[in-house]
C-alpha cells in the first residue's frame, strides 16, 4: 500500500467532489438569496413578478385589478399579491381535460 497524499490536485475524483461541492454551495446561494420572507406564512408578489409567473403583461394585470377578478394590496404605492391568493385564482380556475 501507497502512502501517497490524495489532493484535488493529484486525484480526478478528489477534484470532481470538491467541483461539486462547489457547485452545490453556489445553488444553495442562490437559492437562499432568492427567498423572500413571508407574513404570517405568506410571501407576496410584485407586479413584476407576477406578470413573469404567469406570462402576462403588467398592463393585464392592471386591467384584472381594476375588473376585479384579481385581489392584491396597494402599500405606500406598490402593489402586491397575495401568493396564496393567486393560488386559489389559478384552482378555482382550473378546467379538467374535456374529453
Amino acid at each position: 500500500m501507497s502512502n501517497e497524499l490524495i489532493t484535488r490536485e493529484n486525484n480526478e475524483r478528489v477534484k470532481g467532489f470538491f467541483l461539486s461541492l462547489e457547485r452545490l454551495s453556489a445553488a444553495m446561494e442562490k437559492l437562499f438569496t432568492s427567498k423572500k420572507p413571508t407574513l404570517n406564512g405568506d410571501s407576496f408578489y410584485t407586479d413584476e413578478e407576477l406578470s413573469v409567473k404567469l406570462k402576462l403583461s403588467r398592463r393585464s394585470l392592471q386591467d384584472y385589478r381594476n375588473e376585479g377578478r384579481i385581489p392584491y394590496i396597494k402599500l405606500g404605492g406598490k402593489i402586491l399579491y397575495r401568493s396564496s391568493d393567486i393560488e386559489k385564482l389559478l384552482e378555482d380556475g382550473y378546467r379538467d381535460k374535456f374529453r
